[in-house]
């Protein structure tokens, strides 16, 4: 195939695509990821026959001819996005190529498929999709689960419960006490449970229950669906302690002995504390129970 042809290709296959984008909204996410997969396909290609100056004459011309927005930054994206397909990234089209423009710069294969599965299952916009990339939210997922083959099913609660949990402090409270880091939570409760994983669901906060002839109160009960169970949350601006075990188990099984129907899981635990403290995990013989961190930004 000589230089000519390349070029006419990429040039037809572009223009093509920006017919379909007036033409047929609906699809046009589709046609550009297609296209421009094509194109960065056809680009590497001519780039081991001609050597990579071909992409600066190919965009000189194709600014010209065709749009300014061809430009050799963006030719080189269509090639990247290309490499990061046959890697084997998933060709989303639930997704934009502004989704896509986001995760080339990440080199992790696996972490790049982490991004696109929760931009598809959580319906992210791209602006979520950056807002997760910042926070980290791949490298603060137990190392198990990063580890974990993506068309594996997951079947723990706490295999994508982030450590640490953001909590996003927008009112700039500097003298953080449990109720303080509680409002919030609240403030932005579902933004707390993406934080915590799928299937989360809000029952109440302060949940009062009454052990003997003394109230207590659950900082946090809810219910995650996927996993049919109830989910009480203890919070504590301190290093995690024995004593917050013997807390939360306590109300774990009184949410298991007054709410639970038959059809429930066991009710699920988590301590969220500001230090964590492994050595009282490892003498914590109840698996119900799961500790995890916050960072307030």
């Amino acid at each position: 195939m000589s230089i000519i042809d390349y070029y006419n290709e990429i040039k037809e296959r572009l223009i093509n695509n920006e017919i379909i984008k007036r033409a047929k909204d609906y699809s046009k996410n589709k046609s550009d990821l297609n296209t421009y997969y094509e194109v960065g396909k056809m680009l590497s290609n001519a780039g081991k026959h001609y050597g990579e100056g071909i992409i600066n004459k190919y965009s000189v011309k194709l600014v010209k001819e065709v749009d300014k927005k061809y430009n050799v930054t963006n030719l080189k994206r269509y090639r990247q996005f290309y490499y990061m397909i046959e890697k084997g990234a998933p060709l989303g089209h639930q997704l934009t190529w502004s989704h896509y423009r986001e995760l080339l710069p990440i080199k992790d294969i696996n972490k790049i498929k982490y991004y696109i599965n929760q931009s598809i299952n959580r319906n992210l916009t791209k602006r979520q999709l950056m807002d997760i990339i910042r926070n980290g939210e791949y490298e603060r997922l137990p190392e198990n689960t990063r580890n974990y083959s993506l068309e594996k099913n997951i079947s723990k609660i706490e295999d994508y419960i982030k450590s640490p949990i953001i909590i996003k402090n927008s009112f700039g409270i500097s003298d953080i006490s449990e109720k303080v880091l509680q409002r919030l939570i609240l403030e932005d409760i579902s933004s707390f449970m993406n934080e915590l994983g799928e299937g989360f669901s809000f029952i109440d906060n302060e949940y009062k229950i009454k052990i003997g002839d003394r109230y207590n109160y659950i900082d946090l009960l809810l219910y995650n669906i996927k996993y049919n169970c109830y989910v009480v949350v203890e919070l504590k601006i301190t290093e995690l302690k024995k004593e917050h075990i013997g807390q939360i188990e306590t109300y774990m099984n009184y949410i298991d002995k007054k709410l639970k129907r038959i059809d429930h899981d066991k009710t699920i635990g988590i301590i969220i504390v500001k230090k964590d403290n492994n050595f009282i995990m490892e003498y914590c013989s109840d698996s119900r129970i799961i500790k995890t961190t916050y960072k307030i930004i």
